[in-house]
């Protein structure tokens, strides 16, 4: 697992830059689909915003360091794991969940509001669990890693373009109306070339340690989910409350991992290929979730008509 370690996905400081437009242009686009006024959920569902908030940025990593506690993977794929588990949601768990019946305005309010707290949360938490434990915080402590250079990355590659995002669609409606579908198609396909490039290189190496990281991803993915779910039931919530908790906390910004990694951390090959798999595997797992749940919903449709 060691030789995992000698993989460093270089670019170029030009190429980074591009990687870094990429995924703020990715939130630009989540922001085309947010109005001000979903903010007003925070106020219409309370409690159900407050527990996905915590199943994401305190329930989530928890889990993740009891989850390395048990199976000790290599230090720079539970350095990997907890810097996915401390990103914010991912830019297509509101897709996700509007096909999974659950709570959309919720899921929209749950996005804006993390990636509005991630700045803060995101460097807290990667530097609070990746240093509990003796392997990872040796790793992460030989770099020079500034918590004030974290935030100035997640607040110009999330929160700003988010912004930008939100006052275009309150100027521009009709504009945002017409351009929001093909810049979301547009910003799927960046997603699935960029994740395609911090695999495509070393991938001999890479797909040697696959089969351990594919069964690392689908538990830390899995947890995730369940967490995000029975996180909500737990809080007795609505069950498309509970859908969109799960979703929010299950998919997560695995892109801006891979620009920290890239940035703060030489492209390290354990870390790298976490946060990549990631990537791929929380679409597989959550267009399933939502077969899931849309397969529950016809049986007990079903259900209810035969005893009518």
């Amino acid at each position: 697992m060691a030789s995992i370690d000698n993989i460093h996905i270089a670019f170029s400081d030009e190429s980074l830059l591009a990687l870094n437009f990429c995924l703020g242009f990715i939130m630009f686009g989540i922001a085309l689909e947010i109005k001000f006024s979903d903010f007003k959920a925070i106020n219409k569902f309370p409690k159900s915003v407050f527990t996905g908030v915590i199943s994401q940025f305190l329930l989530l990593p928890f889990l993740t360091f009891l989850l390395i506690l048990i199976f000790k993977p290599h230090p720079t794929l539970g350095l990997g794991m907890i810097l996915v588990a401390a990103c914010p949601g991912g830019n297509i768990s509101n897709y996700i969940s509007s096909i999974s019946r659950a709570n959309i305005a919720l899921s929209v309010s749950l996005t804006a509001l993390a990636t509005l707290l991630c700045p803060i949360l995101t460097p807290l938490n990667f530097e609070l669990w990746g240093g509990a434990l003796p392997d990872t915080r040796e790793y992460l402590h030989s770099f020079d890693i500034a918590f004030s250079d974290m935030l100035r990355t997640v607040l110009l590659l999330l929160v700003l373009p988010l912004l930008l995002g939100l006052w275009v669609g309150s100027k521009y409606p009709v504009l945002v109306s017409i351009i929001k579908k093909p810049i979301g198609i547009l910003s799927f396909l960046i997603l699935i070339a960029f994740i395609g490039l911090a695999l495509a290189k070393n991938f001999d190496t890479f797909k040697v340690h696959l089969s351990a990281v594919f069964v690392l991803v689908l538990l830390h993915n899995g947890v995730a989910l369940a967490g995000g779910y029975f996180s909500g039931a737990l809080a007795r919530l609505p069950e498309i409350d509970r859908r969109s908790i799960a979703i929010e906390t299950g998919i997560q910004n695995s892109g801006l991992g891979l620009i920290i990694i890239f940035t703060f951390f030489k492209g390290n090959g354990g870390m790298a290929i976490i946060a990549a798999w990631w990537g791929v595997w929380h679409i597989i797992s959550g267009m399933l979730l939502a077969a899931y749940f849309n397969y529950r919903d016809r049986r007990l449709s079903r259900s209810e008509i035969a005893q009518t």
